[in-house]
């Protein structure tokens, strides 16, 4: 039981409370299975509507502006609506999680909705599959090349943005490389571009097709051809290996189990099914130290809760202003390192957002929602918006008829928190006192989901 709400909690974004019900009692391997059988049978979404360039060129500049605007709006939609894909039971928890994961890995600004739900599409096609696969389709997408300065990137005058964070953030990591090979690399990377569309093309005229020097080794090399050189070398296989330990098992590394990861993942040609599946079947992955060890990012907090109490947000923007009030805003990471996880998501400007959210939704309540960005600013304008959502608790109600305080105390810490430790079972049976068996599950989960210990997966 333990063990399948640890794999729900860091393969997806925890359990309903009906799959609780049905996959508390599987073993591991079952549970793996059936997570990697869901993803597989997942396709990406469809992509947006191409935009109308012909008609964007002919408007004035305060058209523009409006247009520029309303694809803004759309963006932050779009993150909204990925929230809510994370929180469905119908959706692939594993397949999402992933996309997550390596959202932030490859972290990039887009600027409108076409190259966010294409980007998002990219990396939900190839979460699960070939690393290099993946590193090529990001090389080539048309929302990282703008957001890395590709465009510019000629062979008169190769900009080295793209090829820096490259192999520092995105592969090999810092100490593998050098200055010279950055410049290699750059000039391997030229005429990689996109059109107005947003798609993908390559400028024959602006590309340098003189020989280059990387890793020692010299050639007429295309940008291809360094992914190749990088993936080659070892330490790359370690560098993501490390990145993946850290946000899926523990911060604090083990060094062996890197090393027999790492070596999986590079003779496995870069395969992340595979090093998924090694690491979730590893005895290792449910001991106690690596459990509700990980602080909730504010996008596993609100996805989680949402799958928790099947929320429903009358306010499409809610979500949007939840976001960028607890830190981590979708499509807009704070630079190309990403978001940094973990203690850096709870500070004073979020830590009691995070535990009065649950009242919040419960009662609708209006909340000043004083961003993030705005607090470490030191600015004062609040934002107020009312938290108006639709909070289902039938199907907890159900599971919990007939159970009397402690025995519901039990059972729903059993389900929301990741460790069994002692809730505060004298405090929840005071404040319950004398209230309908309604009100008592409500107080029961309000209290549970107030705890620190929520906050952790």
């Amino acid at each position: 039981m333990e063990k399948i709400k640890h794999l729900y909690g860091r393969a997806g974004f925890g359990l309903s409370i009906q799959e609780w019900e049905k996959k508390q009692y599987q073993t591991v391997s079952q549970a793996v299975e059936g997570l990697f059988a869901k993803a597989l049978s997942t396709t990406a979404i469809s992509p947006p509507n191409d935009p109308d360039v012909e008609g964007f060129l002919r408007m004035s500049e305060m058209e523009k502006a409006e247009r520029r605007k309303k694809e803004r709006r759309l963006v932050v939609l779009q993150s909204a609506a990925w929230i809510k894909r994370m929180s469905s039971d119908r959706e692939s928890a594993l397949l999402e999680r992933m996309t997550l994961f390596w959202h932030g890995h490859f972290a990039c600004q887009s600027k409108t909705s076409t190259l966010a739900g294409n980007q998002l599409n990219t990396i939900r096609k190839h979460a699960l599959g070939n690393f290099r696969e993946l590193v090529l389709a990001i090389a080539r997408d048309p929302s990282m090349i703008r957001f890395l300065n590709n465009q510019q990137n000629r062979k008169q005058k190769p900009n080295e943005n793209f090829a820096r964070e490259l192999m520092e953030l995105f592969t090999i990591g810092r100490g593998n490389y050098t200055e010279k090979d950055i410049k290699e690399a750059a000039r391997a990377f030229t005429g990689w571009s996109s059109n107005a569309k947003g798609e993908f093309i390559f400028r024959a005229r602006v590309h340098d097709y003189g020989q280059k020097t990387f890793f020692g080794k010299s050639g007429r090399f295309d940008g291809t051809d360094i992914i190749d050189m990088i993936l080659e070398r070892k330490e790359t296989a370690q560098f993501i290996v490390r990145k993946i330990y850290r946000y899926f098992v523990n911060e604090r590394i083990n060094e062996d189990h890197i090393k027999q990861l790492s070596e999986h993942f590079y003779t496995s040609d870069y395969d992340i099914g595979k090093l998924m599946r090694k690491i979730f079947l590893s005895d290792w992955f449910y001991e106690v130290e690596n459990r509700g060890s990980k602080i909730k990012s504010p996008v596993d907090l609100m996805a989680g809760m949402m799958k928790n109490l099947h929320i429903e947000f009358e306010n499409e923007l809610a979500l949007v202003f939840l976001q960028r009030s607890l830190g981590q805003s979708l499509f807009n990471p704070p630079n190309v390192a990403g978001w940094p996880g973990n203690k850096s998501w709870v500070d004073n400007s979020t830590l009691m957002i995070r535990l009065n959210l649950p009242a919040y939704l419960f009662n609708s309540k209006e909340v000043n929602f004083k961003l993030k960005e705005e607090f470490e600013a030191k600015r004062q304008n609040k934002m107020t918006r009312r938290l108006t959502a639709k909070v289902d608790l039938n199907p907890i109600f159900t599971q919990v008829q007939g159970k009397d305080v402690e025995e519901q105390v039990a059972y729903l810490s059993a389900y929301l928190l990741p460790n069994s430790g002692q809730p505060p079972l004298p405090l929840l049976k005071h404040i319950t006192r004398g209230k309908s068996a309604a009100d008592t599950t409500k107080l029961i989960l309000l209290g549970l989901m107030s705890l620190p210990e929520y906050q952790m997966c």
